[in-house]
């Protein structure tokens, strides 16, 4: 065990960090509290965290994204926790599969623009793997004071209907269970699944509930004559199978998942996992506790991978970014991470780290191709501020190579996975496979910040130009008034830079402890393995 004051200062840091996270997510996990939990339960049915308990295999791994989807956002209506929806990634009769839950604790599971945003992501990780989804709706609708942000863009909650149509047509197995009021358009999704079931006395279907049946053409019904089990498992023929309780339906659900049969795969390389020699843990006290100390990468790699065993490419040339393979889990990877550690070159020249070089550049691009040649998922772990600046830089063609790393990361056809282990500043954060760039999941550490450039450059490029303008208008600023405008504009900009704000906004997929990151990656791979089709790997024109 490494007794060196250093490490154990890391440690403490991260792991308060870890823990700050798990008592956050303990709060998130709530939903709309205690009160609506027990209203929840008066009525007979399971909350969506006990109804995916029973549904998933027990003792399986699982993976939660979007926990803190909505987080410190809609604050004016009271807030919306994990945006009233549940997404996780698990195992139903051995089979994987992705599980979106409404939480009808957390305004009834009305869909805020954040739940749709939510839902969309959770059909395109289905989509790009060919994983088969469950639906557990119970949902009371769009949330109506914000329809306009809800209801009629591309993006938007008629795009959850259109991707049922077309994942249909790819052959992605969808099951829905109607556990609740499922209403006007909500009411298309459940239908347009393969299967669906809907339970007595809680579920319901139908475009308009008795108010508006009501208010449009005069008729007096009530919701179960409406849209209840009975009228469509018996009448309308609308639903297929009618369950007296949240226990049968979801009993029924692993049913008809045992009988399903097995599809192509990909045929990602993999052999018998084998643990880290080096332990996991130790990643608490290597990562530093301030976003510009130095630290070596292949130590965190070490305690990721299959044996501690990594296979390095190009490791005496461009130096700050570590290109190698590996296996995690067992599953062949190719491995892109940053280098915080300040290099020497054989030129004398010091490199800093976390910084992308023109050679850096050059050699991730020529692994990249290689790994996309043989067909073997990547993993970018990103510790990066940026693309060298300056002169030099400039005349030696930062721009070119950079262009070719961006293109060779855009252009990849094998499956990508994001970790964001420390700084993911301005262009770095693309050419490290950022959201835009399709990564399959990213994720990112307790420590994590995301942003255009660091806190301190940001502000006090925020402040020249406040300050030039102040003047402009003939005010006189002194340094105080100076430190004072730097001190806000700081604090303002740093609450955007954090994980939390980042998965709020599903910029990343959730933030995990870095004990974690195998798992993660792991059945990220395993969802990836469902997708057997790939499109002829072009890079494009790349400037050489």
């Amino acid at each position: 065990m490494n007794t060196n004051i250093e490490f154990n200062k890391n440690e403490d840091a991260l792991k308060l960090k870890v823990s700050d996270l798990k008592q956050r997510l303990a709060k998130i996990h709530l939903g709309g509290g205690p009160k609506n939990i027990a209203k929840h339960k008066e009525k007979g049915k399971l909350t969506a965290r006990e109804r995916l308990d029973l549904l998933f295999d027990k003792d399986a791994p699982r993976f939660e994204m979007g926990e803190f989807c909505g987080y410190d956002m809609y604050e004016e209506y009271g807030g919306c926790p994990g945006g009233g929806v549940v997404v996780m990634i698990g195992y139903v009769c051995g089979r994987q599969c992705i599980v979106v839950a409404n939480d009808a604790t957390v305004k009834a599971g009305a869909w805020f623009p954040i739940t749709g945003k939510k839902n969309l992501r959770a059909q395109e990780i289905s989509m790009e793997n060919k994983l088969p989804i469950i639906y557990l709706v119970d949902s009371a609708g769009v949330f109506l004071p914000m329809q306009d942000e809800i209801f009629p863009d591309k993006e938007h909650f008629g795009r959850i209907f259109r991707n049922n149509a077309v994942m249909s047509s790819m052959g992605i197995t969808q099951i829905s269970a109607i556990m609740g009021p499922c209403v006007a358009g909500g009411a298309y999704l459940p239908i347009m699944s393969d299967e669906s079931l809907i339970v007595e006395g809680t579920g319901s279907v139908f475009l308009a509930g008795p108010f508006l049946v009501k208010a449009a053409i005069g008729e007096t019904v009530d919701q179960e004559t409406l849209g209840g089990a009975s009228t469509h498992c018996e009448i309308s023929g609308v639903t297929d199978y009618k369950m007296k309780d949240d226990t049968e339906c979801i009993k029924t659900i692993r049913t008809l998942f045992d009988k399903m049969g097995k599809k192509e795969r990909a045929g990602f390389d993999r052999v018998e996992a084998k643990l880290p020699l080096l332990d996991p843990k130790e990643i608490y006290g290597i990562m530093p506790d301030s976003a510009v100390k130095p630290y070596d990468m292949h130590e965190i790699i070490k305690r990721i991978v299959d044996d501690s065993e990594f296979t390095p490419y190009k490791d005496d040339y461009g130096k700050t970014i570590i290109c190698g393979y590996a296996r995690i889990d067992g599953w062949a990877v190719g491995i892109v991470a940053n280098q915080r550690n300040i290099i020497k070159t054989k030129k004398g020249e010091m490199q800093l780290g976390g910084v992308i070089y023109s050679d850096s550049a050059d050699k991730a691009t020529r692994f990249i191709l290689n790994c996309n040649q043989k067909r073997i998922p990547l993993v970018f772990m990103q510790d990066v501020t940026g693309f060298m600046v300056g002169s030099k830089s400039e005349q030696g063609g930062i721009i070119k190579d950079g262009a070719k790393l961006v293109n060779a990361v855009g252009n990849s056809v094998v499956p990508k996975f994001t970790i964001i282990c420390g700084n993911s500043y301005g262009a770095g954060n693309y050419a490290m496979c950022g959201k835009a760039y399709d990564p399959r999941l990213i994720v990112a550490w307790p420590n994590a910040k995301i942003a255009v450039m660091g806190g301190e450059q940001a502000a006090k490029t925020l402040v020249q130009i406040q300050v030039s303008s102040l003047k402009a208008k003939g005010e006189e600023i002194t340094p105080e008034d100076e430190k004072v405008i730097l001190d806000n504009i700081k604090a303002k900009y740093e609450k955007t830079t954090t994980p939390e704000y980042a998965a709020a906004r599903l910029w990343v997929d959730a933030i995990i402890d870095p004990a974690d990151t195998r798992k993660v990656i792991s059945m990220g791979i395993e969802a990836a393995n469902h997708n057997p089709e790939f499109r002829a790997f072009n890079p494009g024109v790349i400037q050489t």
